[in-house]
Parts: structure tokens; C-alpha cells; sequence
């Protein structure tokens, strides 16, 4: 990293606090000399700045290293009551919170179903309270992953219709603090780009198969949202003999696919793909139907994008329908090569894609509190 170049004061100690901050948020606990690493800085402006940070009570002592050679050093850390970030998942039954720190560790965890009729705003909430039993500090954004189409201003388009923002002003208010919505197949698009399989992909578009079928687009390193928030929203592709509107994929489809072949139409589509992995052969004819619906609408968004390759997550990402999709894509490879990779992290990744921006939003959070504080104490 290159040093920061010379100028005003003011702008030094900005430069060289938020230098700092950011590589004890990403990294966690550091000595001097690995800040020094990290950073660029000389040892001096190391030592300079740590002292207005612990000051301001932004850092403090986090024990010594005593893995390398030589006299232990002392590591500090971002002070652990700075504040945390909720990540939140939300599916159609039930809610998965997450508290975590700047650098990303979860500090608590809770899960529980939406009762009937319960407001999700207030269940969310009543989670987000049990982890904060568990931890000492406030709490200063949340960052939630929905199904549906999310807009620009945080409003969710779902079963239930536009909200026009209702939802994310709702929590923001029980919460106390500001509240980000994304959508869950994108968030689950940016865990891959970030931390995943995606990491090494110029482009690639994730399809994520659960109660219903989505996309996140992943062009030239950037995730791919759209103008109104509708890119990716692949379940209602034409597929032909469906009717036009029709769905490729999801929970109805995967009831009428069951009713056709025999089985238990009230199963979930897991309990389908386990009979299948046993052998069952109308389960396999299940799972074959479904594979050759992931690889056209593949096929469709290959012909339009051209990305590098697919990911498949969620249920998608089962061995059976795995092997069902890489079999019709190779009837395609020919005339349409397509290259299928499996999610590092499962039913899992709108979660950790909601940990990773909750942390990151987190950090910004503090700097932009931190850093003018420190300025003003030193005038």
C-alpha cells in the first residue's frame, strides 16, 4: 500500500485514521509492526494515531503476540463496545438473525418460524433483541435479505404486493437504527463474489432454487441490480410447453411435478431429491425435470449475458440436481457451452452475502463517527 501523500494535518490524521481503522475491521487484532504492514505507515504515524484512537476509546489493548520471534508485542483492536450490525435472512416461514462485529465475526445468532399472522417487522425485531442480550453495545445498522424485488428506496415487491419502503421503515423504527434491504439471491450473489466459488469469475450469475427460483448477476466484478430492481427475477422465463406467465420453478411447481410422478404433493422439494439420491425412480424422473428447467433457463440467460459461469445454490445446489443439470447441459455443449459450479455456501448464502454487508456498513458506520470526533478533540 502506498503512504499517504503529505498535506494538511486534518487530512493526514483522516487518512491515516481511517487507514488504521479499516485494516483492525478487516483484519481484527494487530500489533504496531503488522499495521505498519498493513497500512504503509511508519511506525511513528502508527503510534501517533493509536494514541488519538485509544483517546477517543475506538481501540484498545487485545493481548500480545507471542506466535513470532522475539519480544511479545501488544495487539490492539477496535473496542468491542463500538457497536455491532444485524444481518438478517428472511425466507417465507421464518427469520435468521445474525450480530456481528466490524470484522465480520457473529457475536449471536437467533432463529425462530413467523408465527401465524405475526407482523414480521416485530418478530424480526424480538430476535434481534435476544441477540443483543448477549452482547454489550449498540447497535448501529442492519442489513436484510428478502425474497422479492427490492427497489432503490428499500421498498419490497412480493407475494403480497408493493410496499412502497413500509417494511424497512417499520424495522428501522423498532429497531432505533438505519435499515438496508437487499435482495436475498443478491446478497447470496456477493458471498460468492466475495468469499466463494465467484471470487475468481470476471462474471457469473448464480441461480438460487428454494421456495421459488432467482438470479444474481455478477457482470465485471459488480452485482448487477438492474434499474427497478427486477434484474434476476428468472422464475417467470418462457419455457416452452409452459404457458407464457407461467412459473419454471418453484414451491407449486415442484406440488404439480409430484402429483404428475406419484409422490406426496405436500413433501418439500429436499424430501423429493433425498428419495431420489435412495434411488426412487419417480423421484429421479422429478429431479431429471427440474435439472432440465435450471439448464434452459441457464441457457436463456447464457444467450443474453454470456457470463462465465453458473452457480448453483440453495436446494439447486443438491447432488442429484446437480447431476440432473450437468447432463442436460451436456446435450447443450455444443451448440451452447455453460460451465456449472456449486455454492461454497448453500441454503447459507443469503446469510453470510447479509454478514459480509452488514460488516462493511458497520465499518463505514464507524469511521464517519470515529474519525470527525478525533479531529475535533485535537483542535
Amino acid at each position: 500500500m502506498e503512504r499517504p501523500i503529505a498535506g494538511p494535518q486534518s487530512l493526514l490524521r483522516a487518512l491515516n485514521g481511517r487507514a488504521i481503522l479499516e485494516a483492525l475491521g478487516r483484519r481484527g487484532p494487530l500489533t504496531r509492526a503488522e499495521l505498519m504492514s498493513e497500512t504503509g505507515l511508519s511506525r511513528t504515524a502508527v503510534t501517533q494515531v493509536l494514541r488519538m484512537l485509544e483517546g477517543h476509546g475506538a481501540v484498545a489493548p487485545a493481548g500480545v503476540d507471542r506466535d513470532t520471534r522475539g519480544p511479545a508485542a501488544g495487539r490492539v483492536a477496535l473496542h468491542p463496545r463500538l457497536g455491532f450490525a444485524a444481518a438478517v435472512h428472511v425466507d417465507h416461514h421464518a427469520a435468521h438473525v445474525a450480530l456481528v462485529d466490524p470484522t465480520g465475526t457473529v457475536r449471536a445468532e437467533q432463529h425462530g418460524a413467523f408465527p401465524p399472522r405475526a407482523d414480521r417487522a416485530e418478530h424480526i425485531a424480538s430476535l434481534v433483541d435476544a441477540c443483543r442480550g448477549a452482547v454489550s453495545g449498540p447497535l448501529l445498522v442492519a442489513v436484510v435479505a428478502v425474497p422479492g424485488i427490492v427497489t432503490a428506496d428499500g421498498g419490497i415487491r412480493d407475494d403480497q404486493g408493493p410496499d412502497g419502503g413500509a417494511f424497512r421503515t417499520a424495522l428501522a423504527a423498532r429497531l432505533g437504527c438505519p435499515v438496508r434491504v437487499e435482495n436475498d439471491v443478491n446478497l447470496a450473489a456477493l458471498a460468492e463474489l466475495t468469499a466463494g466459488v465467484g471470487a475468481d469469475l470476471s462474471s457469473f450469475a448464480l441461480l438460487l432454487l428454494d421456495g421459488g427460483l432467482g438470479a444474481g448477476i455478477v457482470i465485471d466484478g459488480v452485482l448487477h441490480r438492474g434499474f427497478s430492481g427486477v434484474a434476476g427475477e428468472v422464475m417467470y422465463l418462457p419455457q416452452t410447453p409452459l404457458p407464457i406467465g407461467a412459473p419454471v420453478l418453484g414451491d407449486t411447481v415442484v406440488g404439480d411435478l409430484a402429483l404428475t410422478h406419484g409422490r406426496d404433493v405436500e413433501a418439500p422439494l429436499g424430501d423429493h431429491l433425498e428419495a431420489a439420491a435412495a434411488g426412487d425412480a419417480a423421484a429421479l424422473a422429478m429431479a431429471a425435470e427440474i435439472g432440465r428447467r435450471l439448464t434452459v433457463v441457464a441457457g436463456t440467460v447464457a444467450l443474453v449475458l454470456d457470463p462465465e459461469a453458473f452457480v448453483l445454490s440453495g436446494t439447486a445446489a443438491h447432488p442429484v440436481l446437480v447431476d440432473a443439470v450437468e447432463r442436460v447441459a451436456e446435450e447443450f455443449a455444443a451448440q451452447l457451452p455453460m460451465r456449472f459450479l456449486v455454492s461454497s455456501f448453500g441454503p447459507e448464502a443469503p446469510l453470510i452475502g447479509a454478514i459480509g454487508e452488514a460488516a462493511s456498513a458497520l465499518r463505514v458506520r464507524l469511521f464517519n463517527d470515529i474519525l470527525p470526533a478525533t479531529d475535533r478533540r485535537r483542535r
